[in-house]
């Protein structure tokens, strides 16, 4: 089975885990939040969230975080998901953010 047979929240974690080995990796579908809304379709899978913490991460600016999850998700991106929210840390930044809470 090929990742285009999987669902597209699935497509994203098998991508991201394979590109960046994530410590931690959260994919959460938002679509419903964005129904009736433009780009939503009635199947969902449009909106996402992600939460990605990797040591890839290291040396990286927001920006160019971003732009590699971008790179990995391109067919994605050009396709089935509408919008994507994303956090990206790296290990001690999401070890610090979380002795602030």
């Amino acid at each position: 089975m090929s990742t285009s047979d999987l669902p597209v929240a699935q497509r994203i974690e098998t991508k991201i885990r394979a590109a960046l080995s994530p410590s931690t990796l959260d994919v959460i579908d938002e679509s419903h939040l964005h129904a009736g809304h433009a780009g939503a379709r009635p199947e969902g899978e449009t909106h996402f969230r992600l939460l990605v913490v990797a040591n890839a991460f290291d040396g990286l600016t927001r920006v160019a975080r971003q732009r590699r999850i971008n790179e990995i998700l391109r067919d994605e991106l050009a396709g089935p998901v509408h919008a994507l929210a994303m956090k990206t840390l790296t290990p001690a930044e999401a070890e610090q953010a979380s002795a602030q809470q």
